[in-house]
């Protein structure tokens, strides 16, 4: 018995071999030039580079697909980017059709979404005070108060008779207790 256990003491403590070492040295390198090629990718979807990063994310899987941990998480950033590349191109451009999806998505209730809607149609046309109406309206029912108020002013300050239905909109109510609220609908000019 005792000579079973000796044995079994000197299998555990065998050395790796050079050829163990050479790999794991090989492997390694081919880990470190794949997080680098991440790295890379990820900053540019990190920037809203979705097509730079969609790229980057393919070549660095096609490239280190040895390295199975960091391919797998490419191939998820991969199919991120390609879903809003994909919903970027199925937006409308038009600065009034951007509009009435923001207006249809508030209602819905998807208050990020209406946001973001109104920021792209802002973009496109930035002295439109019904968009900047919608987006205080938007940023008032996502409980952005100082930021609603920002929009709803520069509304008010561009169409000054949207005023008389600032003063009875329910999606503004989060913004009735603010002083710069009575300020700004209920002062004349």
């Amino acid at each position: 018995m005792k000579h079973a256990g000796k044995r079994t003491q000197a299998v555990r403590a065998k050395k790796p071999t050079l050829v163990q070492t050479t790999k794991t040295r090989s492997a390694l390198s081919a880990e470190a030039a794949a997080l680098r090629a991440f790295e890379r990718a990820h900053r540019e979807f990190a920037r809203g580079r979705f097509a730079e990063a969609r790229d980057l994310f393919r070549a660095l899987i096609e490239r280190h697909a040895s390295v199975p941990e960091v391919t797998a998480r490419a191939r998820t950033y991969l199919a991120i980017a390609e879903a809003r590349l994909h919903k970027d191109n199925n937006l409308p451009r038009d600065p009034d059709a951007l509009y009435d999806r923001g207006v249809i998505e508030l209602n819905r209730g998807r208050y990020s979404v209406a946001q973001e809607m109104f920021e792209r149609a802002l973009k496109r046309q930035p002295e439109a005070a019904h968009i900047h109406y919608g987006l205080a309206a938007t940023r008032a029912r996502l409980g952005s108060i100082s930021s609603a108020l920002e929009a709803l002013e520069r509304a008010l300050n561009l169409q000054p008779s949207l005023r008389v239905r600032a003063q009875q909109d329910q999606d503004l109510a989060p913004l009735r207790n603010e002083p710069d609220f009575e300020r700004l609908v209920f002062a004349s000019r």
